[in-house]
């Protein structure tokens, strides 16, 4: 069963639905490639997906360690190069709400660092992960 539906709704807009879940988000591209940038660029929905996907790992396996991360806030900077126009390298600074032993938080990024979106992205694409604990 596919993942998504996509639909081009025209002025470089798509309306994206999550099968499963019947959630919408929608695409825009960019100001700075014709676009309105009036919702994510599919671009940033990458960039995103990696922050995402990282305190996501991070809040499963702190069922293991009895914490919880709520209120913790994760920022991401995506960076574009144009020849050929890709992401060239992401910023995810995580700042952690919680206080914890430094057993903890080395447990909690290396958990982090092993999330699938990161594991996905090419190569090329630098990554540059700060965490910033309590």
């Amino acid at each position: 069963m596919p993942t998504s539906k996509i639909t081009y709704v025209g002025d470089l807009r798509t309306t994206c639905i999550h099968l499963q879940s019947g959630t919408e988000i929608l695409t825009d591209a960019p100001t700075d490639n014709h676009g309105k940038g009036e919702a994510f660029s599919p671009t940033d929905l990458v960039a995103t997906a990696l922050g995402s996907c990282m305190v996501s790992i991070m809040a499963i396996k702190t069922k293991d360690l009895d914490i919880d991360l709520k209120d913790s806030t994760i920022s991401v900077t995506k960076i574009m190069q144009s020849e050929p126009r890709r992401i060239s390298k992401i910023i995810v600074v995580l700042d952690m709400s919680i206080e914890t032993t430094d057993k903890n938080k080395t447990i909690l990024e290396r958990a982090a660092m092993t999330c699938p979106v990161l594991l996905s992205l090419h190569p090329d694409i630098e990554k540059e992960v700060t965490f910033n604990w309590k």
